[in-house]
């Protein structure tokens, strides 16, 4: 995945400027959150946060035919590339992208979304690239977990959705984190790449209202790694070319 493009059934990512290529993480992100019942809204609203090259804002309008995503990213170079991708994508008419730092558009965002969703930067306290971007992308100085929260609870629907992708460790430490700025777990998918190997990733879903949380598990290859796992395939067969 690591190219300059990435080609997906009905859209293509362009990445050269971007400091973190098309990913795992964010193509389940992708798939898996949800916004509140879309009989709710007739137009649901989403928010990408950290759009990169527009991979999650794309997803998010080809899954739901309705909605206005609107996606925030605070390096020029990768919005400039999200633009592109997302002109020449079949939804350019219904993604808004926005060259901002997200703290200070949260700030001053009147809107309130049905859902956020967010792959962050994962890492607070480990050895930094020497490429400035890739540092950005990677560590979470820029955007703090703490401070994601807050901002998140500010600008979602009081039945809106919070998903966020993390390492087990910091998804863990998020979910206490988040119950003190009023956000409570709802559900979680844990990440294995095959049986053998532990959770490397949790997916979280996050709700101003407290739920008995639904505990989920995905492998995303079979134990003798000759394919895949059906139910990785089915998750993203909408998308990847080879499913």
């Amino acid at each position: 995945m690591g190219c300059d493009f990435f080609r997906f059934k009905q859209f293509i990512i362009k990445q050269s400027g971007a400091a973190m290529k098309v990913g795992v993480d964010s193509v389940l992100l992708g798939v898996w959150a949800f916004p509140p019942p879309l009989t709710s809204y007739s137009s649901p609203l989403i928010l990408d946060v950290g759009t990169g090259t527009g991979l999650l804002a794309l997803m998010m309008a080809q899954r739901f035919p309705n909605a206005i995503i609107d996606a925030v990213e605070i390096d020029n170079e990768a919005h400039q590339q999200a633009v592109e991708n997302a002109t020449n994508s079949p939804w350019n008419n219904r993604i808004r992208l926005i060259c901002d730092d997200f703290f200070n558009y949260a700030e001053n965002c009147f809107h309130r979304y049905n859902l956020i969703i967010c792959n962050p930067p994962y890492f607070t306290a480990s050895l930094k690239s020497p490429n400035n971007k890739r540092s950005i992308a990677r560590h979470n100085d820029s955007l703090p977990h703490s401070s994601l929260l807050v901002s998140a609870s500010k600008l979602l629907t009081s039945d809106g959705m919070f998903a966020i992708v993390l390492p087990t460790a910091e998804a863990i430490s998020l979910i206490n984190e988040a119950k003190t700025h009023g956000l409570f777990l709802k559900r979680m998918l844990h990440v294995q790449a095959f049986p053998s190997k532990p959770v490397h990733r949790i997916m979280l879903e996050l709700s101003k209202t407290e739920f008995s949380p639904e505990n989920q598990k995905l492998c995303i290859e079979k134990a003798d790694r000759s394919d895949y796992t059906e139910e990785y395939k089915q998750l993203t067969k909408d998308f990847y070319l080879k499913f």
